[in-house]
């Protein structure tokens, strides 16, 4: 059995507050997590965003500023980590919809390819997992989302209605919100699904003033095996107040 730290949809980008991220390295000390996966959309990436290309609000963007506050953002959480001085838990990226940007932006551009790469993102010491291939740990399979194979399309409904198309254990980001959810099958095995919300301090205009009232922290699973756990949610105001 072991315990795991789940960090998902941090959307750092430049002008972002950084202190929770050295707060959240500092609560990993204090739990010390078996491991942590980090589910995507850490980096923002918006100057390669093109929802709002061509207009104001892609103003002054640039791809190194977007790079430089993720790798700091990255730098600040770790730093507490490797202070300690001990090793460090296991830990596993799983690149997101905003991570992956880089390599649909140089597909679209390739004159790019070679100077634009997820090599830029500081992930030198996390396994990284591919945009959307699920990574099995301790019989829980994360990714950023899952999503239905017939129209490539993220399942969508309920938390209930997740777990029964995915059909496993699961725990994915992408979506604003926390949702846990448990089912008991005929064999005798129990499955569980959860989407972790996101973990950061700025509202996003996108959406608007009433979408950003949505949950945000960092759950911590214990007795993990078999697709099973035990959790705890920190709320991001707790983080900072416990460990600023």
């Amino acid at each position: 059995m072991s315990t795991h730290l789940i960090i998902s949809d941090g959307q750092v980008k430049p002008g972002t507050d950084l202190d929770h991220w050295f707060s959240l390295g500092k609560l990993a000390c204090n739990v010390r997590p078996d491991v942590i996966i980090n589910i995507g959309d850490f980096w923002d990436m918006p100057s390669l965003s093109s929802w709002d290309k061509g207009k104001m609000a892609a103003e002054n963007r640039r791809y190194e500023a977007d790079i430089d506050a993720g790798n700091e953002a990255m730098e600040a959480f770790l730093s507490p980590l490797i202070k300690q001085k001990k090793k460090l838990p296991e830990m596993h990226f799983t690149l997101g919809n905003h991570e992956n940007r880089i390599e649909r932006y140089v597909e679209s551009n390739p004159v790019l390819e070679g100077k634009l790469s997820y090599n830029d993102l500081n992930l030198s010491r996390w396994h990284v997992h591919d945009f959307l291939k699920p990574v099995s740990i301790d019989g829980v399979s994360y990714a950023h989302y899952f999503y239905n194979p017939h129209t490539g399309k993220p399942h969508s409904g309920t938390i209930q209605n997740k777990l029964k198309s995915i059909g496993c254990s699961f725990t994915q980001g992408h979506l604003q919100a926390l949702e846990w959810t448990r089912k008991e099958l005929a064999n005798g095995k129990t499955i569980m699904g959860m989407v972790t919300g996101a973990y950061y301090q700025h509202d996003e205009t996108y959406k608007g003033p009433q979408g950003n009232h949505h949950w945000r922290g960092v759950v911590v699973k214990r007795n993990v095996t078999d697709g099973q756990y035990d959790f705890e949610t920190w709320n991001i105001k707790r983080v900072l107040r416990e460990f600023n």
